[in-house]
C-alpha cells in the first residue's frame, strides 16, 4: 500500500532508462521493489544494487507504480499481454517512457483498472549513474487523464526534471521531434570526426567538443527567443 506517498516501484527494462529512472524515484523516497532482466545486467545493477531481478508478472505483482521502460515496438505487446494473463491491478500506476506515445498505448491496462502515465524525460540515457545530474537539468514531456495529470507532473519533479504538459494528439509530433533531435546531431557529429580523422587530427570528437557545445547553446538560446515584434 501507499504510505505518505511513497510507492513500490516496479521497472519492466533493465537496458539504459529503466534502472535511472528507478534510481532517480529511489532518490526521491520511494522502494524499488524489483527490475526485470535486460540488456546489461551488470549495469544495471550497479544502477540498482541490491534490487530483486524478476520476471515480468511478479514486478507487476509487486508495485503500485510500474515503469514501462522498454523499446518502441515492444511495449504495446508487452502491455497487451499482461493484461490478458490478468496482470494489473486496479488503481496501479503504469508509466511508460517512450517519446512518441501517449496513454492510448496503456489503454489495455487501464482497461484493467490501472491508471496510465506518460512521462519522458528529454535527456540521452547512458545507463549510468551521470544521467542523474542530467535529470536535474531536463524537461520531462507529461501526458495523462486530466483527473491524474499532477500525479504524472509529480512523478517528474521526483525524477529531477521539470514537467511540461504534451497532449495526446501530439505525441507522435514530439516524439518525431526527439528523434529527429538525437538522430541528426548523433550522425551529424559522426560525420565531421570522421572527416577530421581522415586528415590526420587525433582525438576529433575533443578537438569538436567546445565548438559543438557552444554551437549548439547558441541555436538553442535563438530558438528559445521570442520572435520579433512585425
Amino acid at each position: 500500500m501507499v504510505r505518505d506517498g511513497r510507492l513500490g516501484v516496479g521497472i519492466i527494462g533493465a537496458g539504459r532508462v529503466g534502472p535511472v529512472i528507478g534510481a532517480a524515484l529511489g532518490g526521491a523516497g520511494h522502494a524499488v521493489v524489483g527490475i526485470t532482466s535486460g540488456s546489461d545486467d551488470e549495469r544495471a545493477s550497479a544502477v540498482l544494487p541490491d534490487v530483486p531481478v524478476l520476471e515480468p508478472l511478479e514486478v507487476v505483482r509487486r508495485a503500485e507504480l510500474v515503469v514501462l521502460a522498454v523499446p518502441h515496438d515492444q511495449l504495446a505487446p508487452l502491455v497487451a499481454g499482461i493484461a490478458e494473463v490478468g496482470g494489473w491491478q486496479i488503481g496501479q500506476l503504469v508509466l511508460h517512457t517512450d517519446p512518441a506515445f501517449g496513454i492510448e498505448v496503456l489503454r489495455p491496462a487501464a482497461e484493467k483498472g490501472a491508471i496510465p502515465l506518460a512521462v519522458h524525460p528529454a535527456i540521452t540515457f547512458s545507463g549510468t549513474s551521470i544521467d542523474l545530474r542530467q535529470l536535474q537539468a531536463g524537461f520531462a514531456a507529461v501526458t495523462a487523464p486530466a483527473a491524474v495529470l499532477p500525479i504524472a507532473q509529480a512523478l517528474a519533479v521526483e525524477m529531477g526534471c521539470e514537467p511540461v504538459v504534451v497532449a495526446e494528439a501530439d505525441r507522435p509530433a514530439y516524439g518525431d521531434a526527439i528523434q529527429t533531435a538525437t538522430e541528426f546531431s548523433r550522425s551529424i557529429i559522426g560525420q565531421s570526426t570522421a572527416r577530421l580523422r581522415e586528415i590526420g587530427i587525433e582525438n576529433p570528437g575533443g578537438y569538436l567538443s567546445a565548438l559543438v557545445q557552444s554551437t549548439v547553446e547558441r541555436a538553442l538560446r535563438d530558438a528559445s527567443d521570442p520572435p520579433p515584434l512585425l
